[in-house]
């Protein structure tokens, strides 16, 4: 491994042990002590990558960013229905959230506006809810008298209040919530022609892959005669 390698690591391994602290401590109480000593490594090999504690949540924002902005764009950019990329993002965000501690961290840390330097990530989110929608109305998705500007602040709520309650109960980012808000929603806004047609569990290609894999190994267990 070369010493650029090693400096690569480090900073990641960094990175991660503060988005760990920041999130089951918080910005205030975390220390550059045990955010290199859960790095493994020294607190010169820390200030080598991080000048204070403010870099180093500005690194885990910055982070967050590029997660959840890889999310977004895979959503505003895909195929097919604009109101069902906009089930699918949210679905993806929440899989970000349940696996990824420095997308939590940063999320939270941007909201409480730690830095000051970092991009506004709620501001980004709610443009790619609107966009959507926006693009929704345009192919006529939504139904009579909805406005993507209502429905925006309706999902953006609901959305928020999951990624806030969810600090506490990861179990609200499981696929239910979101599932069971879609459920709600989509009969409201969405178009006639689109009913039974959206699908409000997502169309993530880790869940059709699962649900392919199940359905394979149905029909392996079958019995013979049934085939």
């Amino acid at each position: 491994m070369t010493k650029q390698d090693r400096a690569v690591r480090t900073r990641r391994a960094l990175i991660r042990s503060a988005a760990e602290q920041f999130e089951a401590r918080g910005y205030d109480r975390a220390s550059l002590a045990e955010i290199s000593a859960g790095a493994g490594v020294s607190s010169g090999a820390l200030h080598f990558h991080f000048a204070n504690k403010a870099a180093v949540a500005d690194a885990v924002e910055q982070a967050a960013a590029r997660a959840l902005r890889r999310v977004a764009l895979a959503g505003r950019g895909g195929d097919g229905s604009a109101l069902q990329r906009l089930v699918d993002v949210t679905h993806r965000v929440a899989r970000l959230l349940r696996a990824d501690v420095v997308v939590r961290a940063g999320l939270r840390l941007n909201a409480e506006a730690t830095t000051g330097r970092a991009p506004d990530l709620r501001g980004e989110w709610r443009a790619c809810v609107h966009g959507l929608l926006d693009e929704a109305e345009r192919e006529g998705e939504l139904a009579a008298g909805v406005r993507p500007h209502r429905t925006g602040a309706v999902v953006l709520a609901a959305t928020t209040g999951i990624e806030v309650l969810a600090r506490d109960d990861q179990g609200w980012l499981a696929r239910p919530s979101l599932t069971d808000l879609w459920h709600l929603l989509l009969p409201c806004v969405a178009a006639p022609h689109l009913a039974g047609v959206l699908d409000p569990a997502g169309r993530e290609p880790e869940r059709r892959a699962q649900e392919a894999g199940a359905a394979r190994r149905q029909t392996a267990a079958a019995p013979l005669a049934l085939r």
